[in-house]
Parts: C-alpha cells; sequence; structure tokens
C-alpha cells in the first residue's frame, strides 16, 4: 500500500474543504489515490464544506460560558438565521464558548483545540457540521476576560437559549466584595454596555488616530466662531470631555439612572472594573446585497 504522507493529507485537505483526520482516512480508503480519495470525501459528504467557503455567513450566534474568575465570549457565524436556531449549531456555540475558557482568546488555538468528545479538532467538527448542515459557517473571533479576585460577569441581550445571543457582554470586576452582589452589579454593566456600546474602558485607552481626527473635527468647526485661539482651545477641551464621555466606559453616564457616572457606580460598589468585551452578531461583514429584478434580467439574457 503507497505510504499516506503529512504532504498528501494537506493537498486532499486544500482541495477539499475536509478535516486532517478524514482526509487521511481518505487516502488509506484510496490507496494514495487522490482523485479516489476526493470522491471517497464526496461520497461521505465531507468536501461540500470546500464549495461553501466562499459564501458571506454574517449570522449565527454570540456564546458565552463562565468559570470561577474567568468568562469567555465567541462569534460562530453561519449564512442564515434559520441555522442559528438549529439545535446541533446552538450545542456546537456553547461548546466552542466553553472551550475557550481553558484554551484563551487566540482564535485559531481555538480552532486547533481537540472538540469536546472526539479526537478531532474543533474547526474539523465544524467543517463536519458545514457539510451536514449545507450552509458557510466559521468561528470569527474569541474573548477570554480573568480577574484575579472578584468576577467576570456575563451578560446576554435576547437570549436566545442561557448565554446564547446575537449581543453578548463580557464585564471584569475586581473586588473583595461578596461575589452574588458583584455578579449582580456586572450584569448591570453588562446591560449598560450592550445599550452604549463604548470603545474604551478609560480614558487612557481610547485609540489616539480617533482622538486626533475629532480634534481636528472640532478645531475646524470652532475656527469658523471667530472667536481667539485660546477661547478656541477652550471650547475643544470642553468638547472633547463630552467626547470622553460618549466613548469611554468609565466616563459615562449610568443608563439605569441617568444621573451617575459608571465610574462612580463602580467604586460606590467598592470594586474596580478593569476590562470589557461586546460582540454584536455580524459586525463589521459586509453583508452581500441583491437585486432580485437585476438577477432576473440577467438570467433572461442568459
Amino acid at each position: 500500500m503507497a505510504e499516506i504522507t503529512a504532504a498528501m493529507v494537506r493537498d486532499l485537505r486544500e482541495k477539499t474543504g475536509a478535516g486532517m483526520m478524514d482526509c487521511k482516512k481518505a487516502l488509506v480508503e484510496a490507496g494514495g489515490d487522490m482523485e479516489a480519495a476526493i470522491d471517497w470525501l464526496r461520497k461521505k459528504g465531507l468536501s461540500a464544506a470546500a464549495k461553501k467557503s466562499g459564501r458571506v455567513a454574517a449570522e449565527g450566534l454570540v456564546g458565552v460560558a463562565s468559570g470561577p474568575t474567568v468568562a469567555a465570549m465567541v462569534e460562530v457565524n453561519a449564512e442564515t438565521d434559520f441555522v442559528a436556531r438549529n439545535e446541533t449549531f446552538q450545542n456546537f456555540v456553547s461548546e466552542v464558548a466553553s472551550l475557550a475558557l481553558s484554551v484563551g482568546d487566540d482564535v485559531e488555538a481555538l480552532k486547533a483545540a481537540t472538540y469536546p468528545g472526539t479526537m478531532h479538532s474543533t474547526q474539523e467538527e465544524l467543517t463536519r457540521m458545514i457539510a451536514t448542515i449545507g450552509e458557510n459557517m466559521s468561528i470569527r473571533r474569541v474573548k477570554v476576560l480573568r480577574v484575579n479576585s472578584g468576577t467576570v460577569a456575563t451578560y446576554m441581550h435576547n437570549a436566545v437559549k442561557p448565554g446564547l445571543g446575537k449581543i453578548g457582554v463580557l464585564v471584569a470586576l475586581e473586588a473583595a466584595s461578596e461575589i452574588e452582589a458583584l455578579e449582580a452589579l456586572g450584569r448591570q454593566i453588562g446591560m449598560h454596555v450592550a445599550a452604549t456600546r463604548p470603545d474604551a474602558l478609560d480614558v487612557s485607552a481610547v485609540d489616539p488616530s480617533a482622538l486626533e481626527r475629532e480634534k481636528a473635527v472640532l478645531r475646524e468647526q470652532a475656527a469658523t466662531s471667530g472667536k481667539p485661539a485660546a477661547i478656541i482651545e477652550k471650547m475643544i477641551e470642553g468638547r472633547i470631555r463630552k467626547y470622553y464621555e460618549e466613548v469611554v466606559l468609565l466616563e459615562q453616564v449610568w443608563v439605569h439612572d441617568g444621573e451617575s457616572r459608571v465610574k462612580e457606580v463602580v467604586k460606590k460598589a467598592g470594586g474596580q472594573l478593569t476590562g470589557f468585551a461586546r460582540f454584536h452578531l455580524g459586525e463589521g461583514i459586509e453583508k452581500a446585497s441583491s437585486d432580485f429584478a437585476a438577477e432576473v434580467a440577467a438570467a433572461a439574457k442568459g
């Protein structure tokens, strides 16, 4: 029997999109014949994933999982919302979120990690699911937050199931307070973050380039006022403070009372907010738009 090399397995995987173990098995079954191995995978429905890899996947689910002093959040995409209601897909997202608790927030490491209850990788499990369900899917991103003493609270807006939905938030709170009270505060902050979409935790974390762009716009606007330069700079300083109140979590007005600052609420609780993350399903993915009339016209022209 022909020797099955790693290079052969890699080539077959690139041609079919099937998992490494499935490719090796196909080559063994085919006696090392590449074309016969491709046919074997096609018959098993395992090469179908490759044909779907170019299609836009902007639906799916965000999933969260928690452990002592740690929480993880993942976004797994599919092509349609119909798949997000599929129990097999939902279970996969939950398993991947739980797996991230130990793997960390390197998405490639997460894909390579052994999928729970199997001998193959998480990416290979996803490839099998693509072949079974018939849609392109991808593990898009992952975030893990940890604390030394305290909690990482999770919040899922409009959850379709516990820990699964379309907008997820992690909130890391360091404190010696009672965990139950701290988690309640963390969930409240999670609701706040889901609603206000802050860009940075504190002023020092604001993107310098974004800040400079904002200052340039403000200077341009203030220059038309005809006021002296010193006055203009003071105007800009005041407007930058307003900018921070819009984009910095700790500087924002607490949505639950409309008066306090987030930093004041956290300080009053005896805690320290050390990090947060917010995933909105499909955010930043360019969705393909279709013009039905144009499609019909193109079809008519042959």
